[in-house]
């Protein structure tokens, strides 16, 4: 366990493992977590050929991880304090990876949702521990600051990277190696972390709130599902109240069961911080609209353009770069201008990204219908990310690392999967039944001009609530 400075042992410090190695191995878990959310984007027409999933199935391949890996999050934190984030970092990767082979080899479209679902609820586990081993290896200043960015870059890089990777491996391979290229890269990073990383816990072995992971991961699920109905059915339709209604319900039903916890999957309390919820309500909404870009860009690239897989990757790639130049230029910034100002302008920077792609055509150029108005939203997202994160890790006692750092996953994860099921039905009942370019480019620009409405909608709500510097409380 790492220890205080000044109280480590010769031994200890022998024992305990450089902060360069501990940052690489939990960049490593961020990367295949957060690349995995994005990578299936671009090879979702070669599974809808290879698996017969019609629309409403392709996207609960996306949300079937996205769902599972924001409901057991805070399930997943809570076990890393507990339990070691060591072991539960190597648990949840294990644990992803398997579920990467299983779905790598699905014969039948429930078989692919099925190990998606399993990866997400593997991904809920490792990601946690990932930001929480980075904190408590790096003092906190402005070391702790680059370590974080350097988290976030590489987590918003995963993410980029993912339809460049998803491209590769589907033209040169199928779309299966999108989810069996993590066996070999997990079992290397496994073997390095089980020898490389030091265990580390805080708190006592209180028993985990088994019921209120259960009753969040079922509630967010059926309201999506509820959602997806809606572009079907309409919004009074039973089949669509019915589970809006039921998922409303579970999430009372949870709020109700931490409230009266002895052990809370998370402490109510921990949401009177000023920082905790105000960065964690601003994640939500900004990964609403982030989430559905890489969806939407691939969708557009392939659908309405005629690239192929790999040219829409590599369509991306500027894109991809954009974000991890934005996390690295965060931390400079948010010294000499504070991190909420940063939040605030790394959110109108998307904002502005997300107001020019809302003005695609069905006969685009790249240079102006997706190179430059990609590189604005994620150039965005990188200066937003990384004070967030501080922030919101910044508010709370170390007994609560890990449960703060799975709520700062889980908001934006939570706001994505809500936020792609609100806007692929938004886009579906815009492009109706036409289906031709010109349609569908309509569906897809009233997804991105609805993403501009909510950034800028956060970035109001940042500087009015964000506190001006990390670890003002109140």
């Amino acid at each position: 366990m790492l220890e205080a400075p000044g109280t480590a042992t010769s031994a200890s410090r022998r024992s305990t493992p450089p902060a360069w190695l501990v940052v690489t191995l939990a960049c490593a878990g961020q990367f295949l977590v957060v690349l995995d959310i994005s990578v299936v984007n671009v090879a979702l027409p070669s599974i809808r050929a290879g698996l017969g999933l019609d629309e409403q199935g392709l996207q609960w391949v996306v949300n079937a991880y996205a769902i599972a890996f924001a409901g057991f999050m805070l399930l997943g934190g809570r076990a890393g304090d507990l339990y070691g984030r060591k072991r539960m970092f190597l648990v949840g990767l294990g644990l992803f990876t398997l579920a990467s082979l299983a779905g790598g080899l699905a014969q039948e479209g429930w078989q692919l949702l099925l190990a998606r679902a399993v990866q997400g609820l593997g991904a809920a586990v490792l990601a946690p521990s990932t930001l929480t081993l980075v904190t408590s290896a790096v003092p906190q200043g402005a070391a702790r600051a680059r370590a974080i960015a350097t988290w976030t870059a590489v987590g918003a890089g995963g993410g980029a990277a993912g339809g460049f990777v998803g491209g590769l491996l589907v033209d040169t391979l199928s779309w299966r190696w999108v989810l069996l290229i993590n066996v070999p890269v997990g079992a290397v990073v496994l073997a390095a972390a089980a020898v490389g990383l030091a265990e580390s816990r805080a708190g006592d072995r209180r028993r985990l709130d088994l019921p209120g992971a259960v009753l969040v991961t079922a509630g967010l699920g059926t309201l999506a599902y509820g959602i997806s109905q809606t572009e079907a059915e309409g919004w009074t339709a039973p089949v669509t109240v019915v589970p809006l209604l039921a998922g409303l319900a579970l999430i009372a039903g949870f709020l109700l069961v931490e409230a009266r916890a002895k052990a809370p999957l998370m402490p109510l309390g921990l949401l009177r911080l000023r920082p905790v919820a105000s960065a964690n309500v601003a994640m939500f909404l900004s990964g609403a609209a982030m989430f559905c870009m890489w969806y939407f860009m691939t969708l557009y690239a392939q659908n309405v353009l005629g690239y192929t897989p790999l040219e829409a990757g590599l369509a991306l790639v500027p894109s991809s770069l954009a974000v991890v130049l934005g996390s690295k230029l965060a931390p400079r910034l948010m010294r000499t201008a504070g991190p909420r100002t940063v939040a605030v302008l790394g959110t109108l920077v998307a904002t502005a990204g997300f107001g020019w792609q809302s003005t695609m055509t069905a006969h685009g150029t790249y240079l102006t219908a997706i190179m430059l108005p990609g590189i604005l939203m994620m150039l965005g997202a990188g200066l937003a990310g990384t004070p967030l994160a501080a922030l919101a890790t910044s508010g709370a006692p170390p007994e609560e690392a890990g449960l703060v750092s799975g709520l700062v996953n889980t908001s934006r994860t939570m706001g994505g999967s809500l936020g792609l099921a609100v806007m692929s039905t938004l886009a579906a009942a815009r492009t109706g039944e036409a289906g031709t370019p010109e349609a569908l480019t309509d569906g897809y620009a009233l997804a991105f001009r609805t993403g501009a409405v909510v950034l800028a909608a956060g970035a109001v709500l940042m500087w009015l609530w964000l506190p001006r510097k990390a670890g003002a409380a109140h």
